[in-house]
């Protein structure tokens, strides 16, 4: 770790700080500090092995808001998705075991931060965060709140209600049934979400799988016909059962109204 800035890097950093820049690309300070390409490539490169800025990608950097004590620095979660998303031109919300956690379904505190956004897939580092970037259609995305703390950049979350709904969603991806299910009923009896969240989200958000799944769920739960009639007018008809519980054999008590063969029972 760097101890202290030698000149270009302090010039770098006011410079940057000056403007109320976070990202900087590579052109960008030949002109400004009079330096040559190589030069600003050096620049850049003792920058990233001091912990003074972090790489969003080749060519693109995101620097600190202000002078880092101590001499070294590394983006928080919001900081590396933000500037990650802004250079895609795209949108994001963190999703998965992330709002698993944030919301106390889960007391696992996961390694990496799951996000679905509508540009970029697979695995990402910008700094000390490692991303795992789900990519979703545009309309997939949405129902968020932004986190963070006040004086800090915001992260866009899924809303406690969209992270139940997308444990059943994604329940492959996120381990997501059938823990859900007890989330799902745990929240409701506390009253953190309500039945019509649930159903607002499933009507946007879910396919048919989970459609049916949380329509057996909700009836389970004892929650309002009305709501559990429009759940039922989206579905179409079919003649195929799902299980419950995807991963036990689909035997047990078969739940005609939604096409779901109830297999909790072991």
């Amino acid at each position: 770790m760097k101890s202290r800035f030698g000149r270009q890097e302090t010039l770098l950093l006011a410079y940057a700080q000056m403007r109320k820049l976070r990202l900087l690309r590579t052109g960008e300070l030949t002109g400004p500090l009079q330096l040559s390409g190589a030069q600003e490539r050096e620049l850049f490169r003792r920058l990233l092995r001091g912990g003074i800025i972090a790489r969003v990608r080749p060519g693109l950097f995101l620097v600190p808001p202000r002078l880092p004590l101590g001499g070294a620095w590394t983006p928080d979660e919001a900081e590396a998705l933000n500037a990650l998303m802004a250079d895609a031109n795209g949108r994001y919300q963190v999703c998965g075991p992330n709002t698993f956690s944030r919301y106390g379904f889960d007391d696992q505190i996961p390694n990496l931060v799951y996000a679905y956004n509508n540009r970029l897939s697979g695995e990402r580092r910008v700094g000390a965060v490692t991303l795992m970037l789900i990519k979703v259609a545009d309309e997939r995305l949405g129902d968020t709140v932004e986190i963070g703390r006040e004086e800090a950049e915001k992260a866009v979350y899924a809303s406690r209600a969209r992270a139940l709904v997308d444990a059943v969603y994604d329940w492959s991806r996120f381990n997501g049934i059938p823990r859900g299910y007890e989330w799902i009923r745990r929240e409701l009896k506390a009253k953190r979400v309500s039945a019509a969240e649930l159903g607002r989200c499933t009507l946007r958000y879910a396919d048919i799988g989970t459609l049916r799944r949380m329509g057996a769920l909700l009836e389970r739960e004892g929650v309002a016909e009305e709501l559990l009639r429009k759940l039922e007018r989206r579905l179409p008809p079919t003649s195929s059962p799902i299980p419950w519980i995807p991963t036990r054999p689909k035997r047990g008590t078969l739940n005609r109204r939604w096409g779901v063969v109830m297999n909790d029972k072991k």
